[in-house]
């Protein structure tokens, strides 16, 4: 997602801080978690994409403008962001 205002990306990572665990709405992508899936956010880098670490082990990304995930619980201090 090419984001035209800092504000918005910054807005993105408050939104999902790194540690927070996240569950996994729909992704548009053959190689997805399963729907429902949890991971915990790595970090959003500059373009918006929001990195996961899956249950299932994969780390596939997140496009906010594409896929959707919720917030299942804040960051529980063990992200790497």
């Amino acid at each position: 997602m090419d984001y035209e205002c800092d504000s918005t990306l910054a807005e993105l990572k408050k939104r999902f801080p790194a540690g927070a665990l996240v569950e996994l709405v729909k992704m548009e992508d053959g190689d997805s978690p399963p729907m429902g899936a949890k991971g915990e956010v790595l970090h959003v880098d500059a373009l918006g994409t929001v990195h996961v670490l899956w249950e299932t082990g994969s780390t596939l990304g997140i496009i906010p403008s594409v896929d959707e995930i919720r917030l299942v619980s804040e960051a529980q201090g063990g992200g790497n962001g």
